[in-house]
């Protein structure tokens, strides 16, 4: 399995812990974080590794990336067979697995693609080399796998699995006594990115803006969630070069949902953190920097006309979108103060998150061992559970 960032790390948690419900023997091995730690994943290479975003950065980390796919490629398929998988899981980070997929497949063995490419909002001519590269995909909407029937290509639709953990009420107030935020103060969640690329652009914005919202309400709290030592050690950097360590924040180790749960509203960067903060149902403001060439780059190729997870869901504007030379720290804070003070929009908001959560809630971790197992059960060596039964009651063990 290879999962190529935080976000990766949680759903590549989530299907193991699904999978090894139901074969416990199960051994799982390749890039991963602590939350595929927690169920025994063996990590070769840390997830952090493969955590960059845009197309100048990809290309500055380039030869590093690139010796950790040739490396995990000659050991998947080293001579000897020692680690030589019977499946292969992808977990998004599609730019680093779809290549290794296409070269496991190519020596026969099995490949999963776990979570659909955007090929239906930027690059869709990606979808040949999904067909060279993988066996199944496996979706976490449900109007992508007709796409993929349409080219002869095996998917399926499993939901999203933090759409089944996550209550369709979150416990607000549970959330804010653990903060210890009394009653009257307005709590705001800031999550600038989990990759220090994203930091790179983003953490003065994100303080900035917080400086501002401070102005104007002077009781309020800032929840800042980060995923690691490294972002944690830039944000605070970031805040020492601002001058901005007066301000009334709490920066956590982990921790994204409550903070979440939590908050009054919440400035993110655009990505998977807009969508837990849908199925979270708290009012939102989604944001996103890069570098200028990859921004000019990536526009190029893009097919819908917005890019957060919650519009994409909904097919319109559901959340606010404020990027690139629109995203200053006046326009951020209007629009969030905005949003926090109109509870008509704030309920037109929440409906919408609502009719998202009920969609994506599919029993994920059931359907995606479902998917696997008859991989497993075709090319593994080791009994699957019904079989270890019935050669147990044979034997009489």
């Amino acid at each position: 399995m290879v999962a190529g960032e935080a976000s990766g790390d949680l759903l590549g948690g989530l299907l193991l812990g699904g999978l090894k419900a139901r074969w416990p023997g199960l051994h799982a091995a390749g890039i991963g974080g602590p939350r595929m730690a927690m169920h025994g994943f063996e990590a070769w290479w840390p997830h952090d590794k493969l955590a960059v975003s845009g197309y100048v950065e990809v290309l500055r980390h380039y030869r590093e990336i690139s010796g950790i796919r040739s490396r995990l490629t000659e050991r998947l398929l080293s001579a000897d067979g020692h680690e030589r998988p019977d499946v292969f899981v992808g977990i998004d980070a599609p730019d680093f697995n779809l290549d290794l997929e296409a070269k496991l497949k190519a020596a026969g063995i099995k490949t999963v693609h776990f979570i659909s490419p955007s090929i239906w909002a930027w690059r869709g001519k990606r979808i040949e080399k999904i067909r060279r590269a993988t066996d199944l995909v496996l979706c976490i909407f449900p109007f992508e796998p007709a796409i993929y029937a349409k080219q002869g290509i095996a998917a399926a639709y499993v939901g999203h699995p933090l759409a089944d953990m996550l209550p369709n009420t979150p416990d607000r107030e549970g959330a804010r006594e653990q903060f210890r935020i009394p009653p009257a103060r307005t709590a705001i969640a800031l999550l600038p990115g989990s990759r220090q690329s994203e930091l790179k652009h983003m953490a003065r914005l994100f303080i900035d803006t917080a400086r501002l919202i401070h102005r104007q309400i002077n009781n309020v709290q800032f929840l800042v969630p980060l995923v690691s030592r490294e972002t944690r050690r830039q944000f605070e950097d970031e805040l020492y070069r601002a001058d901005a360590e007066h301000l009334p924040l709490t920066i956590l180790f982990g921790h994204a949902h409550m903070a979440m749960t939590a908050a009054d509203g919440v400035l993110l960067a655009s990505g998977t953190a807009a969508l837990e903060g849908a199925l979270l149902k708290r009012p939102m403001v989604v944001t996103y920097k890069m570098p200028r060439v990859s921004y000019w780059i990536g526009q190029r190729k893009v097919y819908l006309p917005y890019a957060a997870l919650p519009n994409i869901l909904a097919g319109r504007f559901v959340v606010p979108e404020i990027f690139q030379d629109e995203a200053t720290p006046e326009v951020l804070c209007q629009a969030l103060l905005n949003l926090i003070f109109d509870k008509e929009v704030k309920a037109r908001q929440q409906k919408a998150f609502l009719a998202m959560h009920e969609m994506l809630r599919q029993n994920a971790s059931e359907k995606l061992a479902a998917a696997l197992l008859p991989m497993l059960n075709a090319t593994s060596t080791v009994a699957a559970p019904e079989a270890a039964l019935s050669q147990a009651e044979e034997t009489g063990t």
